[in-house]
């Protein structure tokens, strides 16, 4: 029986998510659209935290799916990172993953350490996310495996889950309430995105642009929250049916 194009969460056939086929599209290598956000990332993260780079905040990345770039991200602050995923197949990649990842992800962790010690002084990011991955499955509509993050990062989740933009709005909420004030944040939206294909499945997604994305933050984050946008790269697009990338920098409002 052919499956209906999802409208909601709960309508998408999470469980059914091919990994291998989005890992394969989307981060075989590194792309430049992804090399631009990483590095984006890479310097926010260190003029919030670099003074601080003992491991000791506990970290989150929502929606962890196939990409391990934004745990990498934060590895350098984190003695434990909750990796929060819904489908089943993408938990399964996860727990492979974080015990050993694959060399593509070589190239992602080049973007992080050029130019800068807090990322180079960490010789084995290997055996480090062995040491900090703690992969959970779970549905974020049902709430976060507990609060009080010191970081966190959401990276194409929001807006790819849903064609609703009150569930937009909710993930969001969800993540952002799970940060602890003052924590930094890089959270990553697909700019109208009418969805989009995994193997031979169709996902949704809700059409958002800058000012959406800043609605949705405005109650969470300081007054240095920003919005960045990622230009479609010359190189082949990812899909139809986009038109850019945005990236949100900030930190968790409170002391």
């Amino acid at each position: 029986m052919d499956i209906l194009p999802a409208r909601t969460n709960s309508e998408a056939p999470w469980d059914l998510f091919d990994s291998d086929a989005y890992l394969e599209h989307n981060y075989r290598s590194l792309r430049s659209d992804d090399a631009q956000i990483l590095a984006t990332v890479r310097d926010h993260f260190l003029a919030e935290l670099d003074g601080t780079a003992d491991r000791s905040l506990r970290g989150i990345d929502v929606g962890a799916g196939t990409n391990l770039y934004p745990s990498l991200a934060m590895l350098p602050w984190c003695r434990e990172i909750t990796l929060f995923e819904r489908s089943a197949r993408n938990v399964a990649w996860l727990r492979t993953a974080v015990t050993g990842y694959g060399d593509n992800w070589d190239a992602f962790w080049e973007v992080l350490r050029a130019g800068n010690e807090v990322y180079a002084r960490l010789a084995d990011p290997r055996g480090r996310l062995t040491e900090a991955a703690d992969v959970r499955q779970g549905d974020l509509f049902d709430g976060l495996p507990g609060s009080g993050y010191g970081i966190g990062t959401m990276f194409f989740v929001a807006e790819s889950l849903t064609t609703a933009h009150e569930e937009f709005e909710t993930a969001v909420d969800v993540f952002a309430g799970a940060l602890a004030p003052g924590a930094p944040f890089a959270v990553a939206f697909m700019e109208n995105s009418l969805g989009y294909d995994v193997g031979d499945l169709r996902f949704p997604a809700c059409r958002i642009d800058s000012d959406d994305v800043l609605a949705s933050l405005a109650d969470y984050a300081d007054q240095g929250l920003r919005v960045e946008r990622i230009e479609i790269p010359g190189e082949p697009v990812l899909r139809e049916g986009y038109t850019g990338m945005l990236l949100a920098l900030g930190r968790r409002k409170g002391q």
